[in-house]
């Protein structure tokens, strides 16, 4: 497999969605619900008084809790990207020449999930950041220091949020290559949110916790499914199939 080949993909994906406005719109408007509503929730309950939500014993845990979100958020704003980089390219016609060149189905699919995974994680740290200055803001009255920078965020952004877009991605594209249309590609691209989310309520009733080990090891099993996700991607991508029969 060359990389090289994928990132022409890659590039050429880019230029395409430049254009698309649905895509851009995946990717601006839910880090930007995200980076703001959080510090909005803590700023509220932090006005209800100090023995609520916005306790000092009780915020660190609520903080890591909500960060976890910029994971989910992170997963769920490629489905979009990853769907119409082969649904909708088929739809629009744009797809059989790429099909028809001597790429292989490796290099293809790498280069369609670079597309997807590179802006994702762009406007996620931009979002992340305006999270954390933020929630440091609304915090630092109660607390007496700001919270974030940490190493647990650290981890959660570096490690953890890489490894679950990919798995977003990956899982999009399969998907995305055995549907006839966006709209059925992002229905069930919404399933892969669901482990998340269950690690997200495994958290909260204390079976998990979200700290730099649990994170850790959360980013180890989705790391496995990472790899298991591409090689059943090329195993399963059939491009004489969508050349031929798809309508």
């Amino acid at each position: 497999m060359r990389l090289s080949k994928a990132w022409i993909v890659a590039a050429r994906d880019f230029k395409i969605f430049r254009r698309v406005k649905n895509v851009w719109y995946s990717i601006i408007v839910f880090p930007v619900i995200i980076s703001v509503l959080f510090p909005a929730i803590l700023e509220y309950t932090a006005v209800r008084g100090s023995h609520g939500l916005a306790a000092p014993g009780v915020l660190p845990n609520l903080l890591n809790s909500f960060s976890f979100f910029l994971v989910i958020g992170a997963a769920y704003v490629p489905l979009g990207i990853a769907s119409y980089s082969i649904v909708g390219e088929k739809v629009e016609k744009s797809l059989e020449p790429l099909l028809a060149t001597p790429l292989t189905d490796g290099e293809l699919l790498l280069g369609k999930a670079i597309s997807a995974v590179i802006p994702t994680l762009v406007a996620m740290y931009a979002a992340a950041a305006v999270f954390m200055v933020g929630i440091d803001t609304v915090t630092f009255p109660t607390l007496g220091y700001y919270y974030f920078p940490n190493l647990t965020i650290a981890t959660l952004l570096i490690v953890l949020m890489p490894v679950a877009v990919v798995m977003s991605v990956l899982f999009s594209v399969i998907v995305s290559s055995r549907v006839n249309d966006v709209r059925s590609a992002n229905s069930f691209g919404i399933f892969m949110l669901f482990p998340l989310l269950g690690i997200y309520l495994a958290s909260e009733v204390g079976i998990i916790t979200l700290d730099v080990n649990g994170l850790l090891l959360i980013s180890g099993i989705l790391l496995a499914v990472d790899v298991v996700l591409f090689f059943v991607s090329t195993a399963t991508f059939r491009r004489e199939e969508i050349l031929t029969k798809w309508k």
